[in-house]
């Protein structure tokens, strides 16, 4: 029998890591009530949108990936109507932040930043989730009196995950240099 030896590099530690972040977040987020269906705070595009700026676009899709499928298989909605809304969502999620990510490339020092990023991601998700909704599950007029308010929530919640991202970001970026400051020995 032949045995197939897979290693782990530090890009597959780094994406397993953080998906696992990702996903415990997305698991108890799941838990909380929501006044309105569908709006949640979106914690866990904390994490992607972390692993974006500091590791790429490739990370952040796995991340993002393996959240929507790990958690769906926990919280027990693979497959389901709330499964598919999510995956469209971060779908949508995930082009915006290429689209912006090509752009910040492209023209440093006009990029977007990690609020921005945020809230474009959160805008798309909200609007792709939206657009499944309405044309495969429950295509009747009366959804569209629900976009405002749940566009609202994106916009909201995307500056408060933009915020959050940003904070954790400068905490990472001082740990960075930190470690590259040589200690004197006393």
């Amino acid at each position: 029998m032949n045995t197939i030896m897979l290693t782990a590099d530090r890009d597959d530690r780094i994406i397993a890591g953080f998906a696992a972040l990702a996903i415990v977040i997305h698991v108890l987020e799941a838990g909380f009530p929501s006044p309105i269906p569908g709006v949640k705070p979106g914690l866990a595009n904390v994490v992607t949108l972390i692993v974006l700026l500091r590791h790429g676009l490739r990370s952040a899709l796995w991340v993002a990936l393996l959240r929507v499928i790990v958690g769906s298989l926990l919280v027990g909605s693979f497959m389901t109507p709330g499964f598919w809304l999510s995956a469209s969502g971060a779908a949508g999620s995930l082009t915006v932040l290429a689209a912006a990510s090509i752009w910040n490339r492209a023209l440093p020092g006009w990029g977007l930043s990690a609020v921005g990023l945020s809230v474009l991601s959160a805008l798309a998700h909200m609007s792709l989730q939206f657009f499944t909704a309405y044309t495969v599950f429950v295509p009747h007029s009366g959804l569209l009196r629900l976009l405002p308010p749940l566009m609202t929530a994106a916009l909201a919640f995307g500056v408060a995950t933009g915020i959050a991202a940003s904070a954790v970001l400068q905490r990472l970026s001082e740990a960075d240099a930190a470690a590259q400051t040589p200690h004197s020995e006393g």
